[in-house]
C-alpha cells in the first residue's frame, strides 16, 4: 500500500452521524440561475429532452433555470426558441458576445450585437473567465475586465435594463505552483488548461479581482452578478466588502459549495448579512435531482462532514474535504433561492 497511487485512494469517513430527512420540496421556489442548457460547450444540447426536464423542475420545485449558453443571432435564437419561447417563464437565455470580436478592435460592433440580442429576447448577458486570461485585441494585449473599449457592452445592457453575470478568474488554487502543496492538484491534472500559474502569460488572481472591482465601481448603471460567488469564494472577506460597497454587485452560489462549505459559520455569516444579494445555482448540467438535494442539504440544514459531490463513491471533484451546511434563516433562504434571481433576471 506504500505505493498506491492517490488516483486510487478512495478513503470512506468513519464519522457517524445522522443526516437530515429532506422534505421532497424545498421551502422556497429554486431558481437555478446559473446553468448551460445550450449546445456551445459541447456542441450537443445539454438537454436532450426538455419537457422531461420541466417535469422533474416541477417535481423538484424548481421555478425556472437561467441558461447562460444562448450566444447571439441565430444561436441566441434557437436557444430562445427551445427554452424561452416554449416554456415561457421557466427559462430565462443569457447571450453571449463573439470573441474573435476583440482580436478586430470591434467594440461598436460589440455592443450593437449585445443590443440586438436583448431585442431578440434575452435576459441577460454572460461574461466568461476568458476576459482577462485570454481574450486579446489587435495588438495581441490581454483586454482586462475594466477595459473602457468594452463600454459600448455595459452601455447596451445598461440601456436594456438587463443583469451581467460575470465569471472571472477562478479558484485560487488554479493561480498558485504547480506542485505538491496545490490543494487542486488532482483537478489540475485532469483540467491542465485550468491552470493560470504562469506570469508570463497569465495576470495574478488578485490583478483580476482588482479589475472586477474597478469595472463594478464604474459602472454602477449595471447590476453585476459575480459567478461563484463573486469569482472570490475563499475569500469571504473580500465578498462581504464588496456587497457592503457596492448596491450593484450580486453573489452567485453556483459550483462553490465545496469552498463554503469549509467554512460554514464565516460563509453563514455573510450570507445572513446581505438578504437579496445572492442567488441560488448549481452549474451542473444536465440538472439532476441528486446535485439539487446536496445543495438544499448545504444551504437548509446545520449537517456536518457529508460530500458535496452527489456521487459520493467517486473521489472529490474539487478537493478531498466534506462540507458542513449553512442552516440559513428563512428570509436570507427565500432570497438566496428566488427572490433575487426573480427581481434581477424575470422582473
Amino acid at each position: 500500500m506504500h505505493d498506491l497511487p492517490l488516483r486510487d485512494y478512495r478513503p470512506r469517513p468513519m464519522m457517524r452521524r445522522d443526516l437530515t430527512q429532506l422534505p421532497g420540496r424545498p421551502p422556497f421556489p429554486l431558481i437555478d440561475a446559473h446553468n448551460h442548457l445550450g449546445r456551445w460547450l459541447t456542441g450537443t444540447w445539454s438537454v436532450p429532452d426538455v419537457g422531461a426536464l420541466v417535469a422533474l423542475m416541477d417535481e423538484l420545485g424548481v421555478e425556472a433555470i437561467v441558461n447562460l449558453d444562448g450566444m447571439w443571432g441565430d444561436e441566441l435564437d434557437a436557444n430562445l426558441d427551445r427554452y424561452d419561447r416554449a416554456h415561457p417563464g421557466r427559462f430565462a437565455t443569457f447571450a453571449q458576445w463573439e470573441r474573435p470580436l476583440f482580436a478586430r478592435d470591434a467594440w461598436s460592433e460589440l455592443g450593437a450585437q449585445i443590443a440586438d440580442a436583448f431585442a431578440r429576447g434575452a435576459r441577460g448577458l454572460k461574461v466568461w473567465k476568458d476576459l482577462g486570461l485570454h481574450l486579446r485585441d489587435a495588438n495581441g494585449d490581454l483586454v482586462m475586465p475594466d477595459d473602457t473599449r468594452l463600454d459600448p457592452v455595459w452601455d447596451a445592457v445598461a440601456e436594456a435594463g438587463r443583469p451581467v453575470t460575470i465569471h472571472v478568474g477562478d479558484p485560487v488554487a488554479f493561480f498558485e505552483p504547480l506542485d505538491e502543496r496545490n490543494e487542486r492538484l488532482e483537478e489540475l491534472l485532469e483540467n491542465p488548461d485550468w491552470w493560470f500559474g504562469d506570469r508570463d502569460r497569465f495576470p495574478s488572481f488578485d490583478r483580476i479581482l482588482d479589475a472586477l472591482e474597478s469595472l463594478i465601481a464604474r459602472r454602477t448603471d449595471v447590476n453585476w452578478i459575480g459567478a461563484h460567488v463573486l469569482c472570490a469564494a475563499e475569500d469571504l472577506a473580500w465578498v462581504d466588502r464588496m456587497l457592503a460597497t457596492y448596491p450593484n454587485a450580486f453573489a452567485d452560489a453556483a459550483a462553490r459549495i465545496a469552498e463554503l462549505g469549509r467554512v460554514p459559520r464565516a460563509a453563514r455569516d455573510v450570507v445572513e448579512r446581505h438578504p437579496g444579494r445572492f442567488v441560488f445555482g448549481t452549474d451542473a448540467f444536465p440538472p439532476d435531482p441528486a446535485t439539487y438535494a446536496v445543495h438544499r442539504r448545504f444551504f437548509e440544514t446545520a449537517d456536518e462532514a457529508f460530500p458535496y459531490d452527489a456521487d459520493p463513491d467517486e473521489p472529490p471533484s474539487q478537493g478531498r474535504w466534506t462540507i458542513s451546511g449553512l442552516s440559513l434563516s428563512n428570509e436570507a433562504l427565500g432570497g438566496l433561492y428566488a427572490d433575487t434571481a426573480r427581481r434581477l433576471v424575470f422582473g
